[in-house]
């Protein structure tokens, strides 16, 4: 009897009726990873040289590894529904502590990256506006903050992930108009492609990996999107989707925006482009829309996670009242720490890499007693370890760094 009711969970836990399709959940998957990172993909390039552009492939099969150690591990317990639950069966409660606070303060700056980057773009099409609310003289930037969270506020609102597949099919058909911009640009509109570049440059090799790490960086969110599947059995088909898809995109706009600019590119290269051309409005309005795409499905598991915690799930106003509040306070953060570039590194050294690759590996060498035996997979899991942990405690230093000096200036 208890074999059947452990059977009738697990098959209950692959299939759900009603749930997201597969092609959903790879605009879902695809939406998470092809994100803002395009924008700063030349920019890692230019930091690190030529051949830094082959650990954007590196990271690329790293994270798609260590994705599949996750899921790996939900299959070993169907009744998981977040990365925090993995880290509690691996670890126990301090385990689930530990990789919560980490997914949460990074989705967290990923929203806030999401405003930022809006304000920028935004500041770029219209420079000498400014908004004056209830007599207080607000920025062009600072005020386009402000709009573009009063419009996404409603989309935060949403439950379903299947609804915001819809949403998330907007933000990969921007990633490509963007590739399609970035290439007029250059070959149409005059810029050209006559940038060599640094072969390598070690000084900025680090930050060039600290923001590859960013790129792919949905870790936090693949428990969530794949248990939203009605068919849990197709995810590794998804992930394989999404990581060979994204990686195309973040490839071809880094070689396509080293090739124009070289080593004077900004943190994102639509600031790069110039302002008087029919094709760069279209880049950056394509980049404005980005963050109405992503916004909702990045801050999911933050709210399902107080939704649960406090049973609000059932309380209509009070459910709404808490996704609010997250907005609102992504917005404050984002005026007072308005470095794109640097936060993006931030969050790619310290929090993307634990999550992306050392909690993944950690949980699964502690869930599967097998994987503990020497052999080649616990080779390549120690190697990820090291490799992460390099990056993590360089990368972290160095972008503190350039965003305490920043503020002080």
């Amino acid at each position: 009897m208890e074999t059947e009711r452990q059977l009738q969970v697990s098959s209950n836990s692959r299939q759900h009726n009603g749930g997201t399709s597969f092609f959903k959940t790879c605009f879902n998957g695809l939406n998470a990873l092809a994100g803002i990172g395009i924008l700063s993909m030349p920019y890692a390039v230019s930091q690190g040289g030529w051949l830094s552009f082959m650990l954007l492939i590196i990271f690329a099969m790293i994270c798609w590894y260590t994705a599949l150690l996750l899921e790996r591990c939900m299959n070993q317990q169907p009744l998981i529904k977040s990365y925090a639950d993995i880290g509690e069966v691996a670890f126990g409660y301090k385990g689930r502590v530990v990789i919560a606070s980490f997914i949460y303060v990074e989705l967290f700056l990923i929203a806030v990256e999401l405003l930022i980057l809006e304000g920028d773009n935004l500041e770029k099409l219209f420079p000498n506006m400014s908004f004056t609310i209830i007599g207080v003289k607000i920025g062009s930037k600072s005020g386009f903050m402000l709009i573009t969270a009063l419009i996404i506020l409603p989309t935060t609102w949403l439950r379903s992930l299947g609804a915001l597949a819809y949403i998330s099919v907007g933000g990969v058909v921007a990633s490509v108009i963007l590739i399609g911009c970035v290439v007029w640009v250059g070959e149409v509109d005059g810029v050209g492609f006559h940038e060599r570049g640094k072969l390598v440059n070690l000084g900025g090799l680090t930050t060039a990996m600290s923001l590859f790490a960013f790129c792919y960086c949905a870790h936090a969110l693949m428990p969530t999107i794949c248990n939203s599947m009605n068919d849990r059995k197709q995810f590794s088909k998804v992930l394989l989707v999404c990581f060979v898809a994204s990686t195309i995109i973040y490839g071809t706009v880094a070689i396509l925006g080293y090739m124009m600019f070289g080593d004077h590119l900004k943190s994102q290269i639509t600031l790069n482009l110039p302002t008087n051309k029919i094709s760069t409005k279209i880049a950056i309005y394509t980049t404005i829309v980005n963050p109405f795409t992503k916004y909702a499905i990045v801050i999911t598991p933050i709210i399902n996670a107080i939704e649960e915690k406090w049973h609000l799930c059932k309380r209509r106003p009070v459910s709404i009242l808490v996704r609010t509040s997250i907005v609102v306070s992504s917005v404050i953060v984002a005026l007072f720490v308005p470095f794109f570039g640097y936060i993006m590194a931030f969050i790619g050294a310290f929090l993307s890499v634990a999550i992306s690759l050392l909690f993944p590996c950690l949980c699964y060498l502690k869930m599967h007693k097998a994987a503990r035996r020497f052999g080649l997979e616990l080779i390549i899991i120690i190697a990820i370890m090291i490799i992460g942990t390099f990056i993590g405690i360089q990368g972290t230093y160095i972008s503190l760094v350039k965003i305490v000096n920043n503020i002080r200036t």
